[in-house]
């Protein structure tokens, strides 16, 4: 089994970017997924960790792999960075916050008459930052699989990542679909290969998933003979 004795590196959770004292920008990720795959993946290599962001403490008591919380989407992207390594498999199932505030106000921002405007900027693109570490780096067999959790356009949106950010699998994720949201145990996955593999699994548990998404991430290890 090529993943035994591999490096894994999971995301799970939401990222926190903060414009002020109290209150964040976030989504309603729950971290459920990426510890699913963190669990299946530490049955297969004891060499596995877990970065997550800001999710509840039960779901990660006793895990007997590393758990690194991170709070912003660029805390993530550090820990990510500094993870990776060569025959590495990165599992990126986090939901990372897009934007982040351009300016943090020290004190609370009192509820006025008036309606605000908070700036905003983007937040790193780690999967991109990722694909740039691989090449300077030469990084060598570095396997890559992102997820996208989508409600329209869903496959177009998936294919044109797996592409733009060089991917070497795309799960995506149709959090429209009842089963498949944010929050709930089970999910509806379509795995993506870059070497043309489409994988569509119906309605499951994420425990059993992320065991699907294990076997198709070892089926391309095959493949490629990395």
């Amino acid at each position: 089994m090529l993943l035994k004795g591999r490096k894994i590196i999971i995301t799970g959770g939401p990222t926190r970017e903060w414009f002020d004292p109290v209150r964040y920008i976030s989504n309603a990720s729950s971290g459920k997924m990426g510890i699913a795959l963190a669990d299946e993946s530490n049955n297969i290599s004891k060499n596995t960790c877990f970065i997550h962001g800001p999710i509840s403490e039960d779901l990660l008591k006793n895990k007997p792999y590393r758990c690194i919380g991170v709070e912003t989407t660029n805390d993530m992207l550090e820990s990510v960075l500094y993870e990776i390594e060569d025959n590495s498999v990165l599992i990126m199932c986090a939901a990372p916050a897009d934007y982040s505030p351009v300016k943090k106000s020290d004190e609370k921002i009192k509820k006025q008459n008036e309606n605000i405007f908070i700036e905003m900027t983007r937040t790193p693109d780690i999967l991109k930052n990722v694909s740039a570490a691989r090449e300077f780096r030469k990084l060598n067999n570095l396997f890559v699989a992102g997820f996208a959790a989508e409600t329209s356009n869903t496959e177009e949106y998936a294919l044109s990542k797996l592409n733009e950010k060089k991917l070497d699998m795309i799960c995506l994720n149709d959090v429209s679909k009842e089963g498949a949201g944010f929050g709930c145990d089970t999910n509806i996955l379509t795995l993506f290969t870059r070497t043309g593999s489409k994988v569509e699994l119906p309605i499951l548990t994420k425990d059993k998933a992320a065991s699907e998404i294990l076997k198709q991430i070892e089926k391309e290890l095959l493949k490629r003979n990395y």
